[in-house]
């Protein structure tokens, strides 16, 4: 089912859904939003989209507080593949549940690779 403007996936009603730009601020903006499910869903987006620009926005949520959202922005950072996370991510490494850490050595992967 498509998403509905306005929704977590469609940026808006006043927004064409055909401008990049406006889609990529959209999902970068819903990173600071409250409900953790909006911002691990706007990690998500922004791997599917692939922008440098987010890199910065997701590194800065591998600090999150809700433990999906830091796993979904290892991820997504995997996925854009830019080195600038390469540190980032090692650094969250040390201090990680399980699970996360698996998609953070996988995200480490990625990156390397594609250097």
């Amino acid at each position: 089912m498509p998403a509905e403007p306005g929704s977590d996936q469609f940026p808006g009603p006043d927004t064409d859904p055909n401008d990049a730009d406006a889609r990529l601020y959209h999902f970068i903006a819903m990173l600071d939003r409250e409900d953790p499910s909006h911002r691990w869903k706007a990690a998500e987006a922004l791997a599917r989209i692939r922008d440098e620009r987010s890199v910065e926005p997701l590194i800065h949520v591998l600090t999150d507080e809700d433990w999906r959202v830091r796993q979904k922005a290892a991820w997504a950072l995997g996925k854009i593949g830019d080195p600038r996370a390469l540190v980032p991510l090692r650094r969250a490494l040390m201090h990680e549940r399980e699970g996360v850490k698996e998609i953070i050595l996988e995200a480490l992967d990625e990156i390397k690779r594609a250097l």
